[in-house]
């Protein structure tokens, strides 16, 4: 059974960057700015594209309901939806303060999952920051007090950041991606995003962008966020677990669940199911479940993400 190196949709967003993404990490794409490569998804806001193996020119989605859920694997079946997506992301402007809901709020008032996620700081440039959540608690009142008078990030948790750094967020955290960083995210799919600050900017139509400051005061947890230790994994919850390899490397894709490699750093050879397939940085692969055996040879750090 083949690996699949998809080709990502890119995103075009006002706070993007115009080369890293490009540059480092082999992105081909003709927008500028470049924000966003969702290098694994099969959302509708953005599907990605095999450009591999037998299904070469079909979109993830329509790969995936060719092909039936037996390519995600026996741990997705308490899933309606395929559970993952995965982008690349470069900041060049810090990203408007926003927050993600859960489950249970999202489905009743979006129509779509909430978002869990997490990041991994691919590059970050000296005095990179990013917000994580609350320093203390603090009440809704107080909340909203602080959104109307532009005071929010006084009370945020403001967090240096140096190339390695991990970060779990989970839906209802508070959050904001700071300019001169280059982050991999690692999500749920969805796309339902609640802004409650963003600096006054404006759009490409000349007017500011819309906030949800009442959705968010339903949605925030209120209190700091701690983070949680994952023991061997560098993050885990219901929807993906992440695991980190650097250099060569052996795993096994058996029938519970699909695997999908994101290439951080370096170059190599993915060998699978009798096949070899050369990787690099930002490439990302597809294996579905029941796979076996394989291999990534060369000099490679690397994401592996299914369910567990």
């Amino acid at each position: 059974m083949p690996a699949y190196l998809l080709s990502p949709v890119c995103k075009d967003y006002l706070w993007g960057g115009s080369r890293r993404l490009r540059e480092d990490f082999g992105i081909q794409s003709g927008l500028n700015p470049l924000a966003e490569a969702w290098v694994l998804s099969c959302h509708p806001d953005g599907p990605s594209v095999l450009v591999s193996g037998p299904y070469s020119g079909r979109t993830f989605p329509e790969y995936l309901n060719e092909v039936g859920k037996k390519a995600w694997g026996t741990n997705c079946e308490r899933f309606e939806n395929f559970p993952v997506l995965i982008k690349l992301i470069d900041a060049d402007q810090n990203l408007s303060i926003q927050v993600h809901p859960s489950d249970e709020y999202a489905l009743a008032h979006e129509g779509q999952y909430g978002k869990t996620e997490m990041w991994i700081a691919l590059e970050a440039e000296p005095h990179a920051y990013l917000y994580y959540g609350f320093r203390r608690p603090v009440t809704k009142e107080e909340f909203a007090k602080r959104i109307k008078d532009g005071t929010l990030t006084e009370l945020l948790h403001k967090v240096q950041v140096k190339t390695g750094d991990v970060f779990f967020i989970p839906s209802g955290t508070l959050h904001a991606i700071g300019a001169g960083l280059v982050i991999a995210e690692i999500q749920q799919n969805s796309n339902v995003t609640y802004r409650v600050f963003d600096y006054d900017r404006v759009g490409a139509d000349g007017k500011t962008r819309p906030l949800h400051v009442e959705k968010a005061l339903m949605v925030t947890d209120l209190e700091p966020t701690e983070p949680p230790n994952f023991g061997p994994h560098l993050g885990k919850c219901d929807y993906f677990t992440v695991d980190e390899y650097i250099g060569p490397f052996s795993s096994g894709c058996d029938e519970s669940s699909f695997h999908a490699l994101l290439i951080m750093e370096g170059e190599g050879v993915l060998a699978c199911g009798g096949e070899k397939l050369r990787v690099k940085k930002g490439n990302c692969l597809f294996l579905p479940a029941g796979s076996g055996e394989y291999q990534v040879g060369g000099k490679c750090r690397t994401l592996v993400i299914y369910v567990s």
